[in-house]
């Protein structure tokens, strides 16, 4: 049997057991864990050693010790692990969540241009720094997230905030001197939701670093901005695009600035731009056709969303003006979760999270993905968290 077809044939089984209940369920309570199997694809000192090639991080998320793995990128695109490294945090589990323990996007985050790696520790209530020298990680920092439960991390020059999902969800902001992080109280934004559910989906700046969006689910549904002062402080309070029934999870931006937004309650992608005063407008919404559609990433002038329950990645290409064209699906292993683009868009690394591994593409230069391998991240049940170099 062919890759393609046993990794069909393994979605469509995956996909007969899923629940029919609520969207924000269906992204996380959809398969029975099952154990992991060895790497027999790639192994320290393989390929990458040869090729030059870059780096891809993951985040495990493991609950007694969360880790981040390191592997090479060969020339081909195929990975090959190179260390495990100790956050001195630990990973955390979401009540109900399998594949997507953290139910978030971005909670590893990689600034290439001062060689630094943010990685959130859910159980923990802290944030880890590391310096990043080629594949080899030193830990400089441990740090509290000034909140419960953090999901999701992002920088932009000196800044860096992070989103805390539980207790009513929080943004904290932090100004980094050389390898270290610095929390900032004035920084601090309760975002006033539910205490009792998961929050947050993701917090990222935009683009130009003048404004910081979060996504909130549950109770929230929305898509809160906070334009950033000169000074690097957001707002007292964000500009709030309500979302009901969308369940606005993760996102992405374009080539252009153009927000492109998981909904998981529609199983859709919208899209919208963003004014200079924070406010959204909303351009389209097209449906994946599949399930849990939780996670986004662009690559080059391609989108790709990650589809939990159903297994799939939906690819689209991407305008002139903004318009998305499907591309179609394509299956991965089972529980579809975050993903990260190779910074030539030439390379896909997506999480899986029932077993923990991450499957390798390659991208067509029409946006077509050919599944090129797959690696098991060691304690990566349920993990996310993936960057790539």
């Amino acid at each position: 049997m062919t890759l393609a077809k046993a990794r069909a044939s393994r979605t469509s089984r995956i996909t007969r057991t899923v629940a029919t209940g609520a969207a924000i369920a269906a992204a996380a309570l959809f398969a029975a864990p099952a154990a992991v199997a060895a790497d027999a694809h790639h192994t320290p000192g393989s390929r990458a050693q040869q090729g030059g090639g870059s780096t891809v991080f993951v985040q495990s998320d493991d609950t007694a010790a969360n880790t981040v793995v390191a592997y090479a990128r060969a020339a081909d695109g195929t990975l090959a692990r190179k260390g495990v490294y100790a956050t001195g945090g630990k990973g955390g589990i979401l009540p109900g969540t399998v594949a997507d323990h953290l139910a978030s996007q971005g909670s590893l985050a990689y600034d290439r241009h001062n060689h630094l790696l943010y990685a959130v520790n859910a159980g923990s209530d802290t944030v880890t720094v590391f310096a990043v020298h080629g594949t080899h990680l030193q830990r400089v920092q441990e740090i509290s997230s000034g909140g419960s439960f953090p999901v999701s991390v992002t920088f932009h020059g000196n800044r860096v905030y992070v989103a805390n999902t539980l207790g009513g969800g929080s943004v904290q902001g932090f100004v980094r001197t050389g390898e270290r992080l610095v929390k900032v109280p004035s920084w601090n934004r309760d975002l006033g939701l539910d205490k009792a559910t998961s929050a947050v989906g993701q917090i990222s700046f935009t683009p130009d670093g003048s404004k910081l969006v979060v996504t909130t689910k549950a109770s929230g549904q929305s898509i809160d901005v906070f334009p950033v002062g000169a000074h690097g402080g957001p707002s007292a309070r964000p500009v709030v695009t309500s979302t009901p029934g969308a369940v606005p999870f993760g996102f992405a931006f374009d080539s252009a600035g153009r927000l492109r937004v998981t909904e998981a309650g529609t199983n859709s992608v919208g899209t919208f731009t963003v004014g200079r005063d924070g406010r959204l407008t909303a351009k389209a919404t097209v449906p994946t056709g599949q399930t849990a559609t939780c996670w986004a990433v662009t690559a080059g002038n391609h989108l790709y969303v990650s589809n939990a329950a159903s297994g799939t990645l939906s690819g689209y290409r991407v305008g002139a003006r903004g318009e998305l064209t499907a591309l179609g699906n394509t299956a991965t292993d089972a529980g579809t979760v975050d993903a990260a683009a190779s910074s030539d868009g030439r390379y896909l690394y997506v999480q899986t999270g029932v077993k923990g591994v991450v499957d390798e593409f390659r991208v067509g230069a029409n946006g077509s993905l050919t599944a090129i391998g797959s690696v098991v991240v060691p304690g990566a049940v349920g993990g996310e968290g993936i960057v790539a170099g």
